[in-house]
């Protein structure tokens, strides 16, 4: 085995492509994939980082902030997916209140 490190991903087929980013600590970040590294570090261009609920930290808000060009430390990066071809759904193990 080398001892070169490689990532698991396979992210070649997202560049100039729109990702979207989730980082530890909650914060949840999207825009252009423009390149990575074998640590897992992500340059993205045009990134927005959308804004955490007040009353639930784990939930983000519709409001954003513009960043621009940015770079996630490979080490913060939790989920890394394309924005294209993925929609929100809702909840199919939520119970309804009165069960």
């Amino acid at each position: 085995m080398s001892g070169r490190k490689e990532t698991v991903l396979d992210l070649a087929k997202f560049i100039d492509k729109g990702v979207q980013v989730k980082l530890t600590g909650g914060r949840q970040v999207t825009g252009t994939l423009k390149g990575y590294d074998q640590l897992l570090n992500l340059v993205l261009d045009e990134a927005l980082e959308f804004f955490r609920d007040a009353d639930d930290p784990l939930k983000t808000t519709d409001q954003t902030r513009r960043l621009g060009l940015i770079v996630c430390r490979g080490t913060a990066v939790m989920l890394v997916s394309p924005t294209d071809g993925t929609d929100e759904i809702a909840n199919p193990f939520l119970q309804p209140d009165g069960i």
